[in-house]
């Protein structure tokens, strides 16, 4: 039984979560890692197997409670999907605001972040040795070569929107890979931005269904890469975040000499924040 306290905590990391993946060029993943949750995230989400609904089915109630409560983390859950939900219905405006007017300085503290968290991961590896390189390099250049993709032009139907949650939702668990932008390349980040906006309820839902699919498949997954293949899949993290640096550093390279001091400042401070919230934290992935 956690506290209050803890809750809030909690709810602090679903605010900072939903932030992230309403922008472009960052991910989810990577502020559950700096802030120390993320093998509890993947942990929790994978421990869902919806064996609660056979006795829901059955119209046993108590068993269907006692199951619900084995299988669903609620004291976790509920303060991250309730700051999740917080942040991306009231940040939105706020998040474009500055991603239009100041992109360079707000890509530079994105780009601090990921550095820092690649140095999070990198400490993670037993031994860098020319394998865990090698992954590293190859997911760096599929990571660069996919986040420079130019986004394709889509239909905005309730399957379309279903199958993009579902997509977004599984690369927002990658560290460094971001949910945003992947619904910038299937044409639908602009329309779900205005869906939050408007409150368009049957879309919103239709989307969070295909990403609580997502979720429960996508957790389990990394959850037995980590455990069986740990190093290499860590490996393979580290690629995929250097490589999703070319979004943030794209807004910040030319901005001019005038700016460019100011954007290393911000960009530092990036990193310096998440290596003073890695001393309040363990990271330790599974």
């Amino acid at each position: 039984m956690i506290n209050f306290l803890d809750m809030f905590k909690i709810f602090l990391r679903g605010l900072l979560m939903g932030m992230s993946d309403i922008m472009p060029g960052i991910s989810g993943g990577t502020i559950a890692l700096i802030t120390g949750i993320y093998d509890k995230l993947i942990g929790s989400i994978s421990n869902i197997k919806l064996k609660f609904l056979k006795p829901l089915l059955k119209g046993n109630i108590n068993e269907f409670k006692k199951q619900l409560l084995e299988e669903v983390d609620f004291e976790f859950f509920i303060p991250l999907i309730l700051g999740m939900a917080i942040a991306m219905v009231t940040m939105a405006g706020i998040i474009n605001y500055l991603l239009k007017d100041y992109a360079a300085f707000t890509y530079s503290f994105f780009a601090g972040l990921i550095l820092a968290s690649i140095f999070i991961l990198y400490k993670q590896l037993d031994a860098l040795n020319i394998k865990a390189i090698s992954v590293s390099i190859i997911f760096a250049i599929l990571s660069y070569i996919f986040v420079g993709l130019n986004p394709m032009q889509a239909s905005h139907s309730l399957p379309i929107l279903f199958i993009s949650g579902f997509i977004a939702i599984c690369a927002m668990l990658l560290p460094g890979i971001s949910g945003s932008s992947i619904l910038l390349l299937l044409g639908q980040y602009e329309y779900m931005i205005a869906a939050l906006h408007k409150l368009s309820i049957i879309e919103i839902i239709v989307f969070i269904v295909g990403a609580g699919l997502g979720f429960m498949i996508m957790s389990r997954i990394i959850k037995y890469l980590l455990e069986h293949h740990k190093q290499i899949t860590v490996a393979a993290l580290i690629g995929i975040m250097l490589g999703s640096l070319r979004v943030p550093m794209g807004h910040v390279v030319g901005v001019g000499t005038t700016m460019l001091p100011i954007c290393l400042v911000i960009g530092i401070i990036g990193v310096i924040i998440v290596i003073f919230v890695e001393t309040r934290f363990e990271y330790k992935l599974i």
